[in-house]
């Protein structure tokens, strides 16, 4: 019918997937929208099969449910140029069962003539006038929303902080969405052992820890070469926006097949995107355990994880529940490492420190690697600039040992750090042209 091409266009957003193919949303999906004096937020729903109930159907008409319980308004959106069919009747009968108004918008109608006559057909679904609309082009939104407003409360928008927004990522199947249910305490995601359930990013807010936060939980994330361009390839991207928009990224492994190659190539991106993370172990409650069982599993696990050393590791069973409202502690203490700074000062008493245990290395021509001093030059994550005599002279190894170093010194648990090498030569040649900038001034 074009409901996600309709909710993008009355959001003025790309978020909901749109693809030549029925059935692509299934999840519901909110996205923020505005109107004259009136900010809301559009539901997008999967598409509704009374008469059917395989793969999926019955989850989505249950997602449906949902979307209405809580709806000021309902749009109910059918095709103008297919025209009336039994599924629109079967669509509208139900709809009068429920307990909201009711708006009937007739998409594809481009055509500002035959739109009318189009939409004229639609008034035997007994729902009210037929508004004529083209998602695609536009025509017609403007008056639906004038309608739509009609019925929404007036609300007055109080100034406050963001929410922290917290992306879930992980392959498929391993939990993200039963993570997701089990957090908000409802079915908010489909949850299905078939691989690829959820497309769309699905944003959720609710109030943890005295904040706010957005979950954002993505479509599971498989190898390049195993993705078909489709409704798949569209939910990846996605995931990977979830990533970069993200605050903190709660990365979900499977506690029954370990860290796979796959899971490592994840971690990679949420340490190069420079996002705080907190590692879920899911499942834990189909593992036979002891008492020695989960610290081995947690050496075992970082040590295919080790690029992400300094994330904090959580075991959870979505499932019965266990230790899920856990995450935001620990995802809000990753939050404020992220975004903290400290002085330069600070900074340098623990260089000291790092040097008096182990001095720089030298060259193979007997030169002394020099560290002169440290300053902290931004967050989101933590950046450092190093003052060096020659970058070339501090390996890996010694770099490392520097960014443990800060680490153990000044924490930073939870958040990737930065740490920029500059040597004499790179200053000497920015305060020359400096100097020649201030001539020309």
């Amino acid at each position: 019918m074009g409901k996600s091409t309709l909710v993008n266009r009355l959001c003025r957003s790309r978020e909901a997937i749109v693809h030549d193919e029925p059935g692509v949303t299934r999840d519901r999906t909110y996205q923020e929208g505005f109107w004259g004096d009136r900010t809301f937020m559009v539901v997008d729903t999967g598409g509704l099969v009374f008469d059917d109930d395989s793969e999926f159907l019955p989850e989505i008409r249950e997602q449906a449910n949902l979307a209405l319980a809580e709806a000021s308004v309902a749009v109910v959106i059918v095709d103008g140029q297919q025209g009336l069919t039994p599924a629109d009747q079967g669509i509208a009968d139900w709809l009068r069962n429920q307990k909201v108004p009711v708006l009937l918008a007739v998409n594809k109608c481009e055509s500002p003539e035959q739109g009318l006559a189009m939409a004229g057909e639609f008034w035997r679904l007994g729902l009210g006038e037929p508004h004529p609309v083209s998602a695609i082009h536009g025509a017609g939104t403007g008056d639906l929303l004038d309608k739509v407003i009609g019925f929404l409360p007036a609300v007055e928008l109080l100034e406050g902080e963001e929410p922290i927004q917290l992306a879930i990522i992980g392959r498929p199947n391993v939990g993200k969405s039963s993570l997701l249910n089990a957090v908000c305490g409802e079915k908010r995601a489909i949850v299905s052992p078939i691989r690829g359930t959820t497309r769309d990013t699905i944003d959720t807010t609710l109030e943890r820890e005295g904040k706010t936060w957005k979950l954002l939980d993505t479509a599971g994330i498989r190898r390049r070469r195993s993705v078909n361009y489709g409704p798949e390839f569209f939910g990846i991207n996605r995931s990977f926006k979830a990533i970069e928009r993200s605050d903190v990224c709660v990365l979900v492994i499977d506690a029954l097949d370990g860290v796979t190659e796959q899971d490592q190539r994840l971690a990679g991106r949420i340490e190069e995107d420079g996002r705080a993370c907190v590692v879920v172990v899911n499942k834990w409650d189909a593992i036979e355990k002891d008492s020695h069982t989960m610290p081995a599993m947690e050496r075992e696990l970082r040590a295919k994880l080790y690029f992400l050393d300094w994330a904090p590791m959580l075991f959870t069973s979505a499932l019965s529940g266990q230790r899920v409202q856990a995450i935001f502690p620990l995802a809000l203490l990753a939050v404020e490492q992220h975004r903290r700074r400290v002085t330069t000062s600070v900074v340098n008493e623990v260089l000291k420190e790092a040097l008096s245990w182990r001095t720089p290395p030298s060259s193979r021509g007997g030169r002394q690697g020099r560290l002169y001093y440290g300053t902290q030059v931004s967050v989101r994550p933590p950046s450092f600039t190093l003052f060096v005599n020659d970058p070339k002279l501090f390996g890996d190894t010694y770099r490392r040992y520097v960014e443990r170093q800060i680490r153990e010194g000044l924490g930073f648990e939870g958040t990737p750090l930065r740490l920029f090498w500059r040597g004499k030569q790179e200053r000497d040649a920015e305060k020359e042209l400096e100097r020649q900038q201030h001539r020309a001034r």
